[in-house]
């Protein structure tokens, strides 16, 4: 292995998630006891959770596990504008670890200008000032995270607190509670023992990781582990969820297998959540992608219930993207590609 850089500590953030996790829940819970101004929860007929990058996965989490509970949808919108559906029966939650992302404040311009009922989740910046003159909840989002990414407790747990208070997300607290002690869990077996995440960031070599998971959690978890391969090792990655490749990506293996073999790995995110039928595509994948990735590597799951599943896969998942970067002798901390790209549009 390279000699390890990580200027940010992103591993002790990383290895933080559990607390972090647990602080955000308990700050969620005092704002959202206290928030005046809200609808009552019978007043929604929608909410849309605006928000980018390693922010906006918050939404992502929220319409996640709510597939299948919410008492009404959960839109996440990762854009300038809102859906033209908005308006007074519709909570926007603003989500912007910064305060000053830019879709995410122009989304909320677009609220105001709708009338629409909107909170904040955020360490600062434009969008909490924003929120404090308007008289808007915040929701507080720990600023010495060093990078939004490693803050998707921070920004995951407050609107599942808050939809859960309105009534909207009926038994998010059980929820919750096993999601912590499921973070707890792993996180304690991956210290006492990591040999495994660093055999998966070893054994994926300089492939790039298609990364395949099942329905709304798998979705959700494939996303983060390619975002996280992304930003942390700087290095290719792609995600897709089954059973929707399974009606397109699957025919782009048809030729160039000798090729695929020698810049593909497959790596399949399992949960016990999961249909039974697309149990049973993950089944027939198998032997059709076998012959034509350098590997196939599977990752199941533990922990009681949805949020628990979801975010044991994540938690597991960063901590193996930046044991990818350490491989490649990466620093997974800075991003300068794109604090180059914001210069260059506040410059347009």
């Amino acid at each position: 292995m390279s000699e390890r850089h990580d200027s940010l500590d992103m591993l002790g953030a990383t290895l933080g998630l559990p607390e972090q996790f647990d602080d955000a829940r308990r700050a969620a819970v005092e704002v959202a006891r206290q928030a005046d101004g809200l609808p009552a929860g019978d007043e929604i007929d929608a909410v849309v959770v605006v928000g980018m990058g390693g922010s906006g996965i918050g939404g992502d989490v929220l319409a996640a596990i709510g597939a299948d509970t919410a008492a009404c949808p959960i839109v996440v919108s990762k854009d300038y504008t809102l859906p033209a559906f908005a308006g007074p029966r519709t909570l926007v939650i603003g989500a912007s670890f910064s305060g000053n992302t830019e879709e995410t404040l122009e989304a909320i311009s677009g609220a105001e200008a709708a009338g629409a009922p909107w909170v904040a989740v955020t360490a600062g910046g434009q969008l909490g000032e924003r929120a404090a003159a308007a008289g808007r909840p915040v929701f507080p989002v720990d600023g010495t995270i060093p990078m939004p990414r490693a803050g998707i407790a921070a920004v995951s747990v407050p609107p599942i607190v808050l939809l859960e208070q309105l009534g909207l997300l009926p038994g998010a607290s059980g929820q919750l509670d096993a999601a912590s002690a499921q973070l707890h869990a792993r996180r304690d077996a991956l210290v006492a023992d990591d040999r495994e995440v660093v055999r998966l960031a070893a054994h994926i070599d300089r492939t790039m990781p298609l990364v395949y998971g099942g329905g709304p959690i798998g979705e959700v978890a494939a996303v983060r582990w390619k975002n996280q391969i992304n930003e942390n090792a700087k290095a290719p990655a792609f995600a897709h969820s089954v059973p929707e490749l399974m009606h397109n990506e699957i025919c782009g293996f048809g030729q160039h297998g000798d090729m695929t073999r020698q810049v593909f790995s497959l790596i399949e995110l399992r949960h016990s959540g999961e249909h039974a039928q697309v149990e049973r595509r993950f089944q027939l994948l198998r032997p059709l992608l076998d012959e034509v990735v350098h590997d196939r590597f599977v990752i199941e799951a533990q922990g009681e219930g949805p949020l628990a599943q979801l975010f044991d896969l994540v938690l597991y998942g960063d901590l193996w993207s930046l044991h990818v970067a350490f491989h490649e002798g990466v620093d997974p901390g800075p991003i300068p590609v794109l604090i180059d790209l914001k210069a260059a549009l506040a410059r347009s």
